[in-house]
């Protein structure tokens, strides 16, 4: 295993859609372990392959006080429904988090690192906002594209814009999980 460095925006590679996986071989579980590791070490919650410079499309999310790492690849967004504003930031941006437009509920279909399909839906916890991030990096988007609006972005060492801290009381926590919805199938 090893920590990768991370790519940082405006890094070309964070701004191209990401080739899909056809060939499920060893050096996919390889990928995937130091993908883990350089997430870990940056204490994120998700990293999408192009974010360590690999174009393909594969994603790890690990929602703290779950067991789990999920790995997806080639996942796709199926759906989504409703719309909730968010604090999100961004191990490619760093330094600095913003609000954002979310889905409330999402349905992705995925494979895993042997290529059989799954299917997922996450509704209003931090995994509906994992995958909608993750999958849209893998697409060549940021969190920024997402703002609510072009001011909405501020250093972390400082306090939000007074027209964006008014919102964040009305963010779901952690703490919220009797709420939440995960549901996971297999194909």
């Amino acid at each position: 295993m090893a920590i990768r460095e991370i790519c940082v925006l405006p890094d070309p590679v964070l701004t191209r859609r990401t080739q899909k996986v056809t060939a499920f071989d060893a050096s996919l579980p390889k990928l995937v372990e130091d993908m883990i590791e350089t997430m870990r070490d940056a204490h994120g919650v998700g990293l999408a392959a192009n974010q360590i410079g690999v174009s393909i499309m594969l994603c790890v999310i690990e929602i703290p006080e779950e067991e789990e790492v999920r790995v997806l690849v080639n996942p796709e967004l199926v759906s989504q429904e409703g719309e909730r504003k968010l604090i999100e930031g961004c191990l490619s941006v760093p330094g600095y988090q913003g609000q954002v437009l979310r889905s409330n509920k999402v349905k992705v279909r995925y494979q895993d690192l042997q290529g059989h399909k799954h299917r997922i839906t996450a509704e209003g916890n931090l995994l509906a906002q994992a995958l909608e991030h993750e999958i849209g990096h893998l697409n060549g988007q940021a969190y920024l594209q997402h703002l609510v609006a072009k001011d909405a972005v501020w250093k972390l060492d400082e306090d939000p814009p007074p027209e964006y801290a008014e919102d964040m009381d009305d963010e779901p926590s952690l703490d919220d999980a009797e709420e939440a919805v995960v549901a996971e199938v297999k194909d």
